[in-house]
């Protein structure tokens, strides 16, 4: 079995540690490296290509956020959660939009961060609960003010998809289309919705389920101008 390795990014050897503590025990995990500031991160996730870093926000040299662009501009591969003390709405906004699959306080359990890496690792998001209701209000306020042009049929399927976590390979399988061809359904959904990354897709969808009941056919509006067609 392969195992996730993971990259930690952190100013505090301590904490550091602390994270080393937690994962160590988990078979399905290998700590490939550490580092202290934000540059020394992007520099070690080139030379290590871990699966998953986890990113404290604010260190020197290079700040998180900035930090996690780099990262998902040159590797975009690798998965990143912010791990943080900091929930204040314009960080959590800025890591999101940044690249960040997942943010997680740094109160977590180790549970729920072993559980959070395997989740990012498969193509999902993993939020904080708290996190998780900034982000949902925050993008409800700009679904009522967002753009009135509708979501195909295909592209209210592959919605669905991402929010189940299914990266693009996946999801052109499920579907029989080709890679090229969800790319470009998901670039439509990203500026239909006004969002720049598929997490924040992803947390769009769970709160409209939630909004819906489950009726994921009722969200959200769609035009009828391919149900049959083929990709």
């Amino acid at each position: 079995m392969n195992k996730i390795s993971i990259l930690i990014a952190d100013d505090h050897p301590v904490v550091r540690q602390g994270i080393i503590s937690f994962l160590e025990v988990c078979d399905e995990f290998d700590i490939t490296g550490e580092a202290s500031d934000g540059a020394e991160a992007v520099k070690l996730t080139q030379e290590l290509r871990p699966d998953v870093v986890l990113m404290d926000l604010v260190m020197p040299v290079l700040d998180g956020i900035e930090a996690i662009r780099q990262i998902k501009k040159l590797r975009p591969e690798t998965r990143v959660i912010a791990l943080t003390s900091f929930a204040e709405d314009s960080k959590v906004w800025s890591a999101i939009q940044a690249g960040a699959e997942g943010y997680l306080l740094k109160g977590v359990s180790p549970a729920d961060l072993v559980e959070a890496i395997k989740s990012v690792h498969n193509g999902a998001a993993a939020v904080h609960p708290d996190i998780a209701k900034k982000l949902m209000l925050h993008i409800s306020g700009r679904d009522r003010i967002g753009s009135s042009e509708p979501l195909t049929l295909r592209e209210a399927e592959v919605l669905e998809l991402i929010s189940q976590g299914l990266s693009n390979e996946e999801i052109a399988n499920k579907l029989f289309v080709s890679l090229h061809t969800v790319k470009t359904h998901v670039h439509n959904i990203l500026h239909k919705l006004r969002m720049t990354h598929r997490v924040q897709a992803a947390l769009y969808m769970a709160n409209r389920n939630k909004d819906t009941g489950g009726n994921s056919s009722a969200i959200p509006p769609m035009e009828r101008d391919e149900a049959g067609s083929a990709d």
